[in-house]
């Protein structure tokens, strides 16, 4: 008896610290491993109390911003990575929490397309991730190789097709603006294409064949910028980040070398440039997968400030409520183009151009005449700075962050060249289509406002606001 009453003495303890703990310590605002800002205590009325608003978003609030919310997700990261089970044969881990039926599924995915086919006198560097073992972590992601090169792929499973519709939209864009400018599209393939161990190549689909059939698709006067020729020319380089979703600076600067060269306009070489270096990033995929793995390799991120050309920045920064609609913009002001961020950041690739919700003019001393706007999603952030030395002015808008009148901003600013930078998730997207579409068809609605629905990869929105500099 005496036993029982000590453990229910010790299950009570328990209870009322647990309790204390979650009604008096400091809530957590931002979460960093899923990179969004947490729910906060919404404004009460009696009519969003009368109505039940006030308490399901109470609720919200109270399971979303838990104190010591990171370091409970990271020790359940680590619960999880010690009890992982091994499939052996295949060479595939998946973890204990997946379901039988997410394995199957996995098993089930058809072969991908037939690879593209070369030169036979060109040598293109192998998949330095060819041999490896693979693991499948939360959200379908693959986790390869070990130790410091540990990475993160996300599975794409796109057909050959998927690609279609966005070439449509290009060729509305070009006879809608054509007689302006001139339209590019550069279809930015995501890590896996290049990474991806042979042994399960064949479960995942390939974005080479969906960008091949998408340029195919375009008009004559459309040109298209071949990134990942250019890509798989450079992956014995550290193209794309090992930590995160994105490419890395350097991989944009060789699909930016490739568009400068059909565009005809000049292209510096790297060493035109400065490097800098943040230490101990780890990206997003740490956040997506659950993968410890990751926390533990964190990597470098390199960027590149243009040297040898002098340039200004202006910025309309955007504010967007959560429901991802723009709520209030700023006034244009000037600002630094590169952001500062200390060693160990989460936020590193914001380092460049500070963030998506904004948009952003570059006006710079080459002097020729040529205004570029960039459309894009987060992998067009990278583009920019390597085109200083080409454009006299480089305009960049999300096309999930903007509400004006595109018509008249090309007109307004002199736009000569309009390109294209979208990873091959948002390409695939029909969402992504429609809203590109409804900026070309956008003309001074009253009231109109930006909304954005999907994320720059395919896989959680970022819903924090810009970046700035730590």
């Amino acid at each position: 008896m005496n036993h029982n009453h000590l453990y229910v003495a010790l299950v009570a303890v328990m209870f009322l610290g647990i309790a204390y703990v979650f009604n008096t310590f400091p809530r957590s605002e931002v979460s960093l491993l899923e990179k969004r800002d947490l729910a906060t205590f919404p404004q009460f009325s009696p009519e969003r109390l009368a109505d039940g608003s006030f308490t399901a978003e109470v609720s919200s609030w109270y399971s979303d911003s838990e104190p010591f919310r990171e370091e409970l997700m990271s020790m359940s990261m680590y619960l999880k990575h010690g009890i992982r089970l091994d499939t052996g044969s295949d060479n595939i881990v998946f973890h204990a929490a997946e379901s039988a039926g997410e394995e199957t599924a996995a098993e089930e995915v058809p072969a991908e397309e037939p690879k593209e086919t070369v030169e036979p006198e060109e040598v293109l560097p192998e998949n330095p991730m060819a041999a490896d073992k693979a693991k499948i972590a939360n959200a379908g992601i693959l986790i390869v190789g070990t130790g410091e090169n540990v990475r993160a792929l996300m599975a794409f499973g796109g057909g050959p097709k998927c690609g279609i519709k966005f070439a449509k939209m290009l060729n509305n864009y070009q006879r809608e603006l054509g007689g302006r400018l001139h339209v590019y599209n550069m279809a930015v393939p995501t890590s896996i294409e290049f990474y991806c161990p042979d042994k399960v190549r064949g479960k995942y689909k390939s974005q080479d064949a969906a960008i091949r059939a998408l340029n195919e698709a375009l008009d004559d006067s459309v040109t298209a910028v071949d990134a990942v020729h250019v890509l798989r020319q450079n992956i014995d380089k550290d193209i794309y980040l090992r930590t995160d979703h994105h490419w890395t600076p350097l991989g944009a600067f060789f699909a930016a070398q490739e568009f400068a060269r059909v565009a005809g306009v000049p292209f510096p070489p790297l060493s035109q440039y400065t490097q800098k270096v943040i230490h101990g990033y780890v990206g997003s995929m740490y956040g997506f997968s659950g993968d410890v793995a990751l926390k533990k390799a964190p990597e470098d991120f390199v960027y590149y400030e243009p040297q040898d050309v002098e340039y200004s920045t202006t910025f309309i920064d955007f504010t967007i409520d959560k429901n991802y609609r723009i709520i209030k913009e700023s006034k244009p002001h000037k600002g630094a183009f590169f952001y500062r961020f200390k060693d160990g950041s989460s936020g590193a690739y914001c380092a460049v151009m500070g963030g998506d919700q904004r948009i952003v003019e570059v006006k710079t001393s080459t002097g020729n005449g040529r205004r570029l706007l960039i459309m894009k999603d987060s992998f067009g952030n990278m583009v920019p700075p390597f085109l200083f030395h080409s454009f006299e002015e480089v305009h960049v808008i999300d096309f999930r962050y903007f509400n004006k009148d595109l018509h008249q901003y090309v007109d307004d600013h002199h736009i000569t060249d309009l390109l294209f930078v979208n990873n091959m998730f948002n390409v695939a997207n029909p969402s992504t289509v429609k809203a590109y579409q409804r900026l070309l068809q956008h003309r001074n609605d009253a009231g109109g406002h930006g909304k954005a629905k999907t994320d720059s990869a395919g896989l959680k929105k970022e819903t924090s606001s810009t970046h700035h500099s730590e």
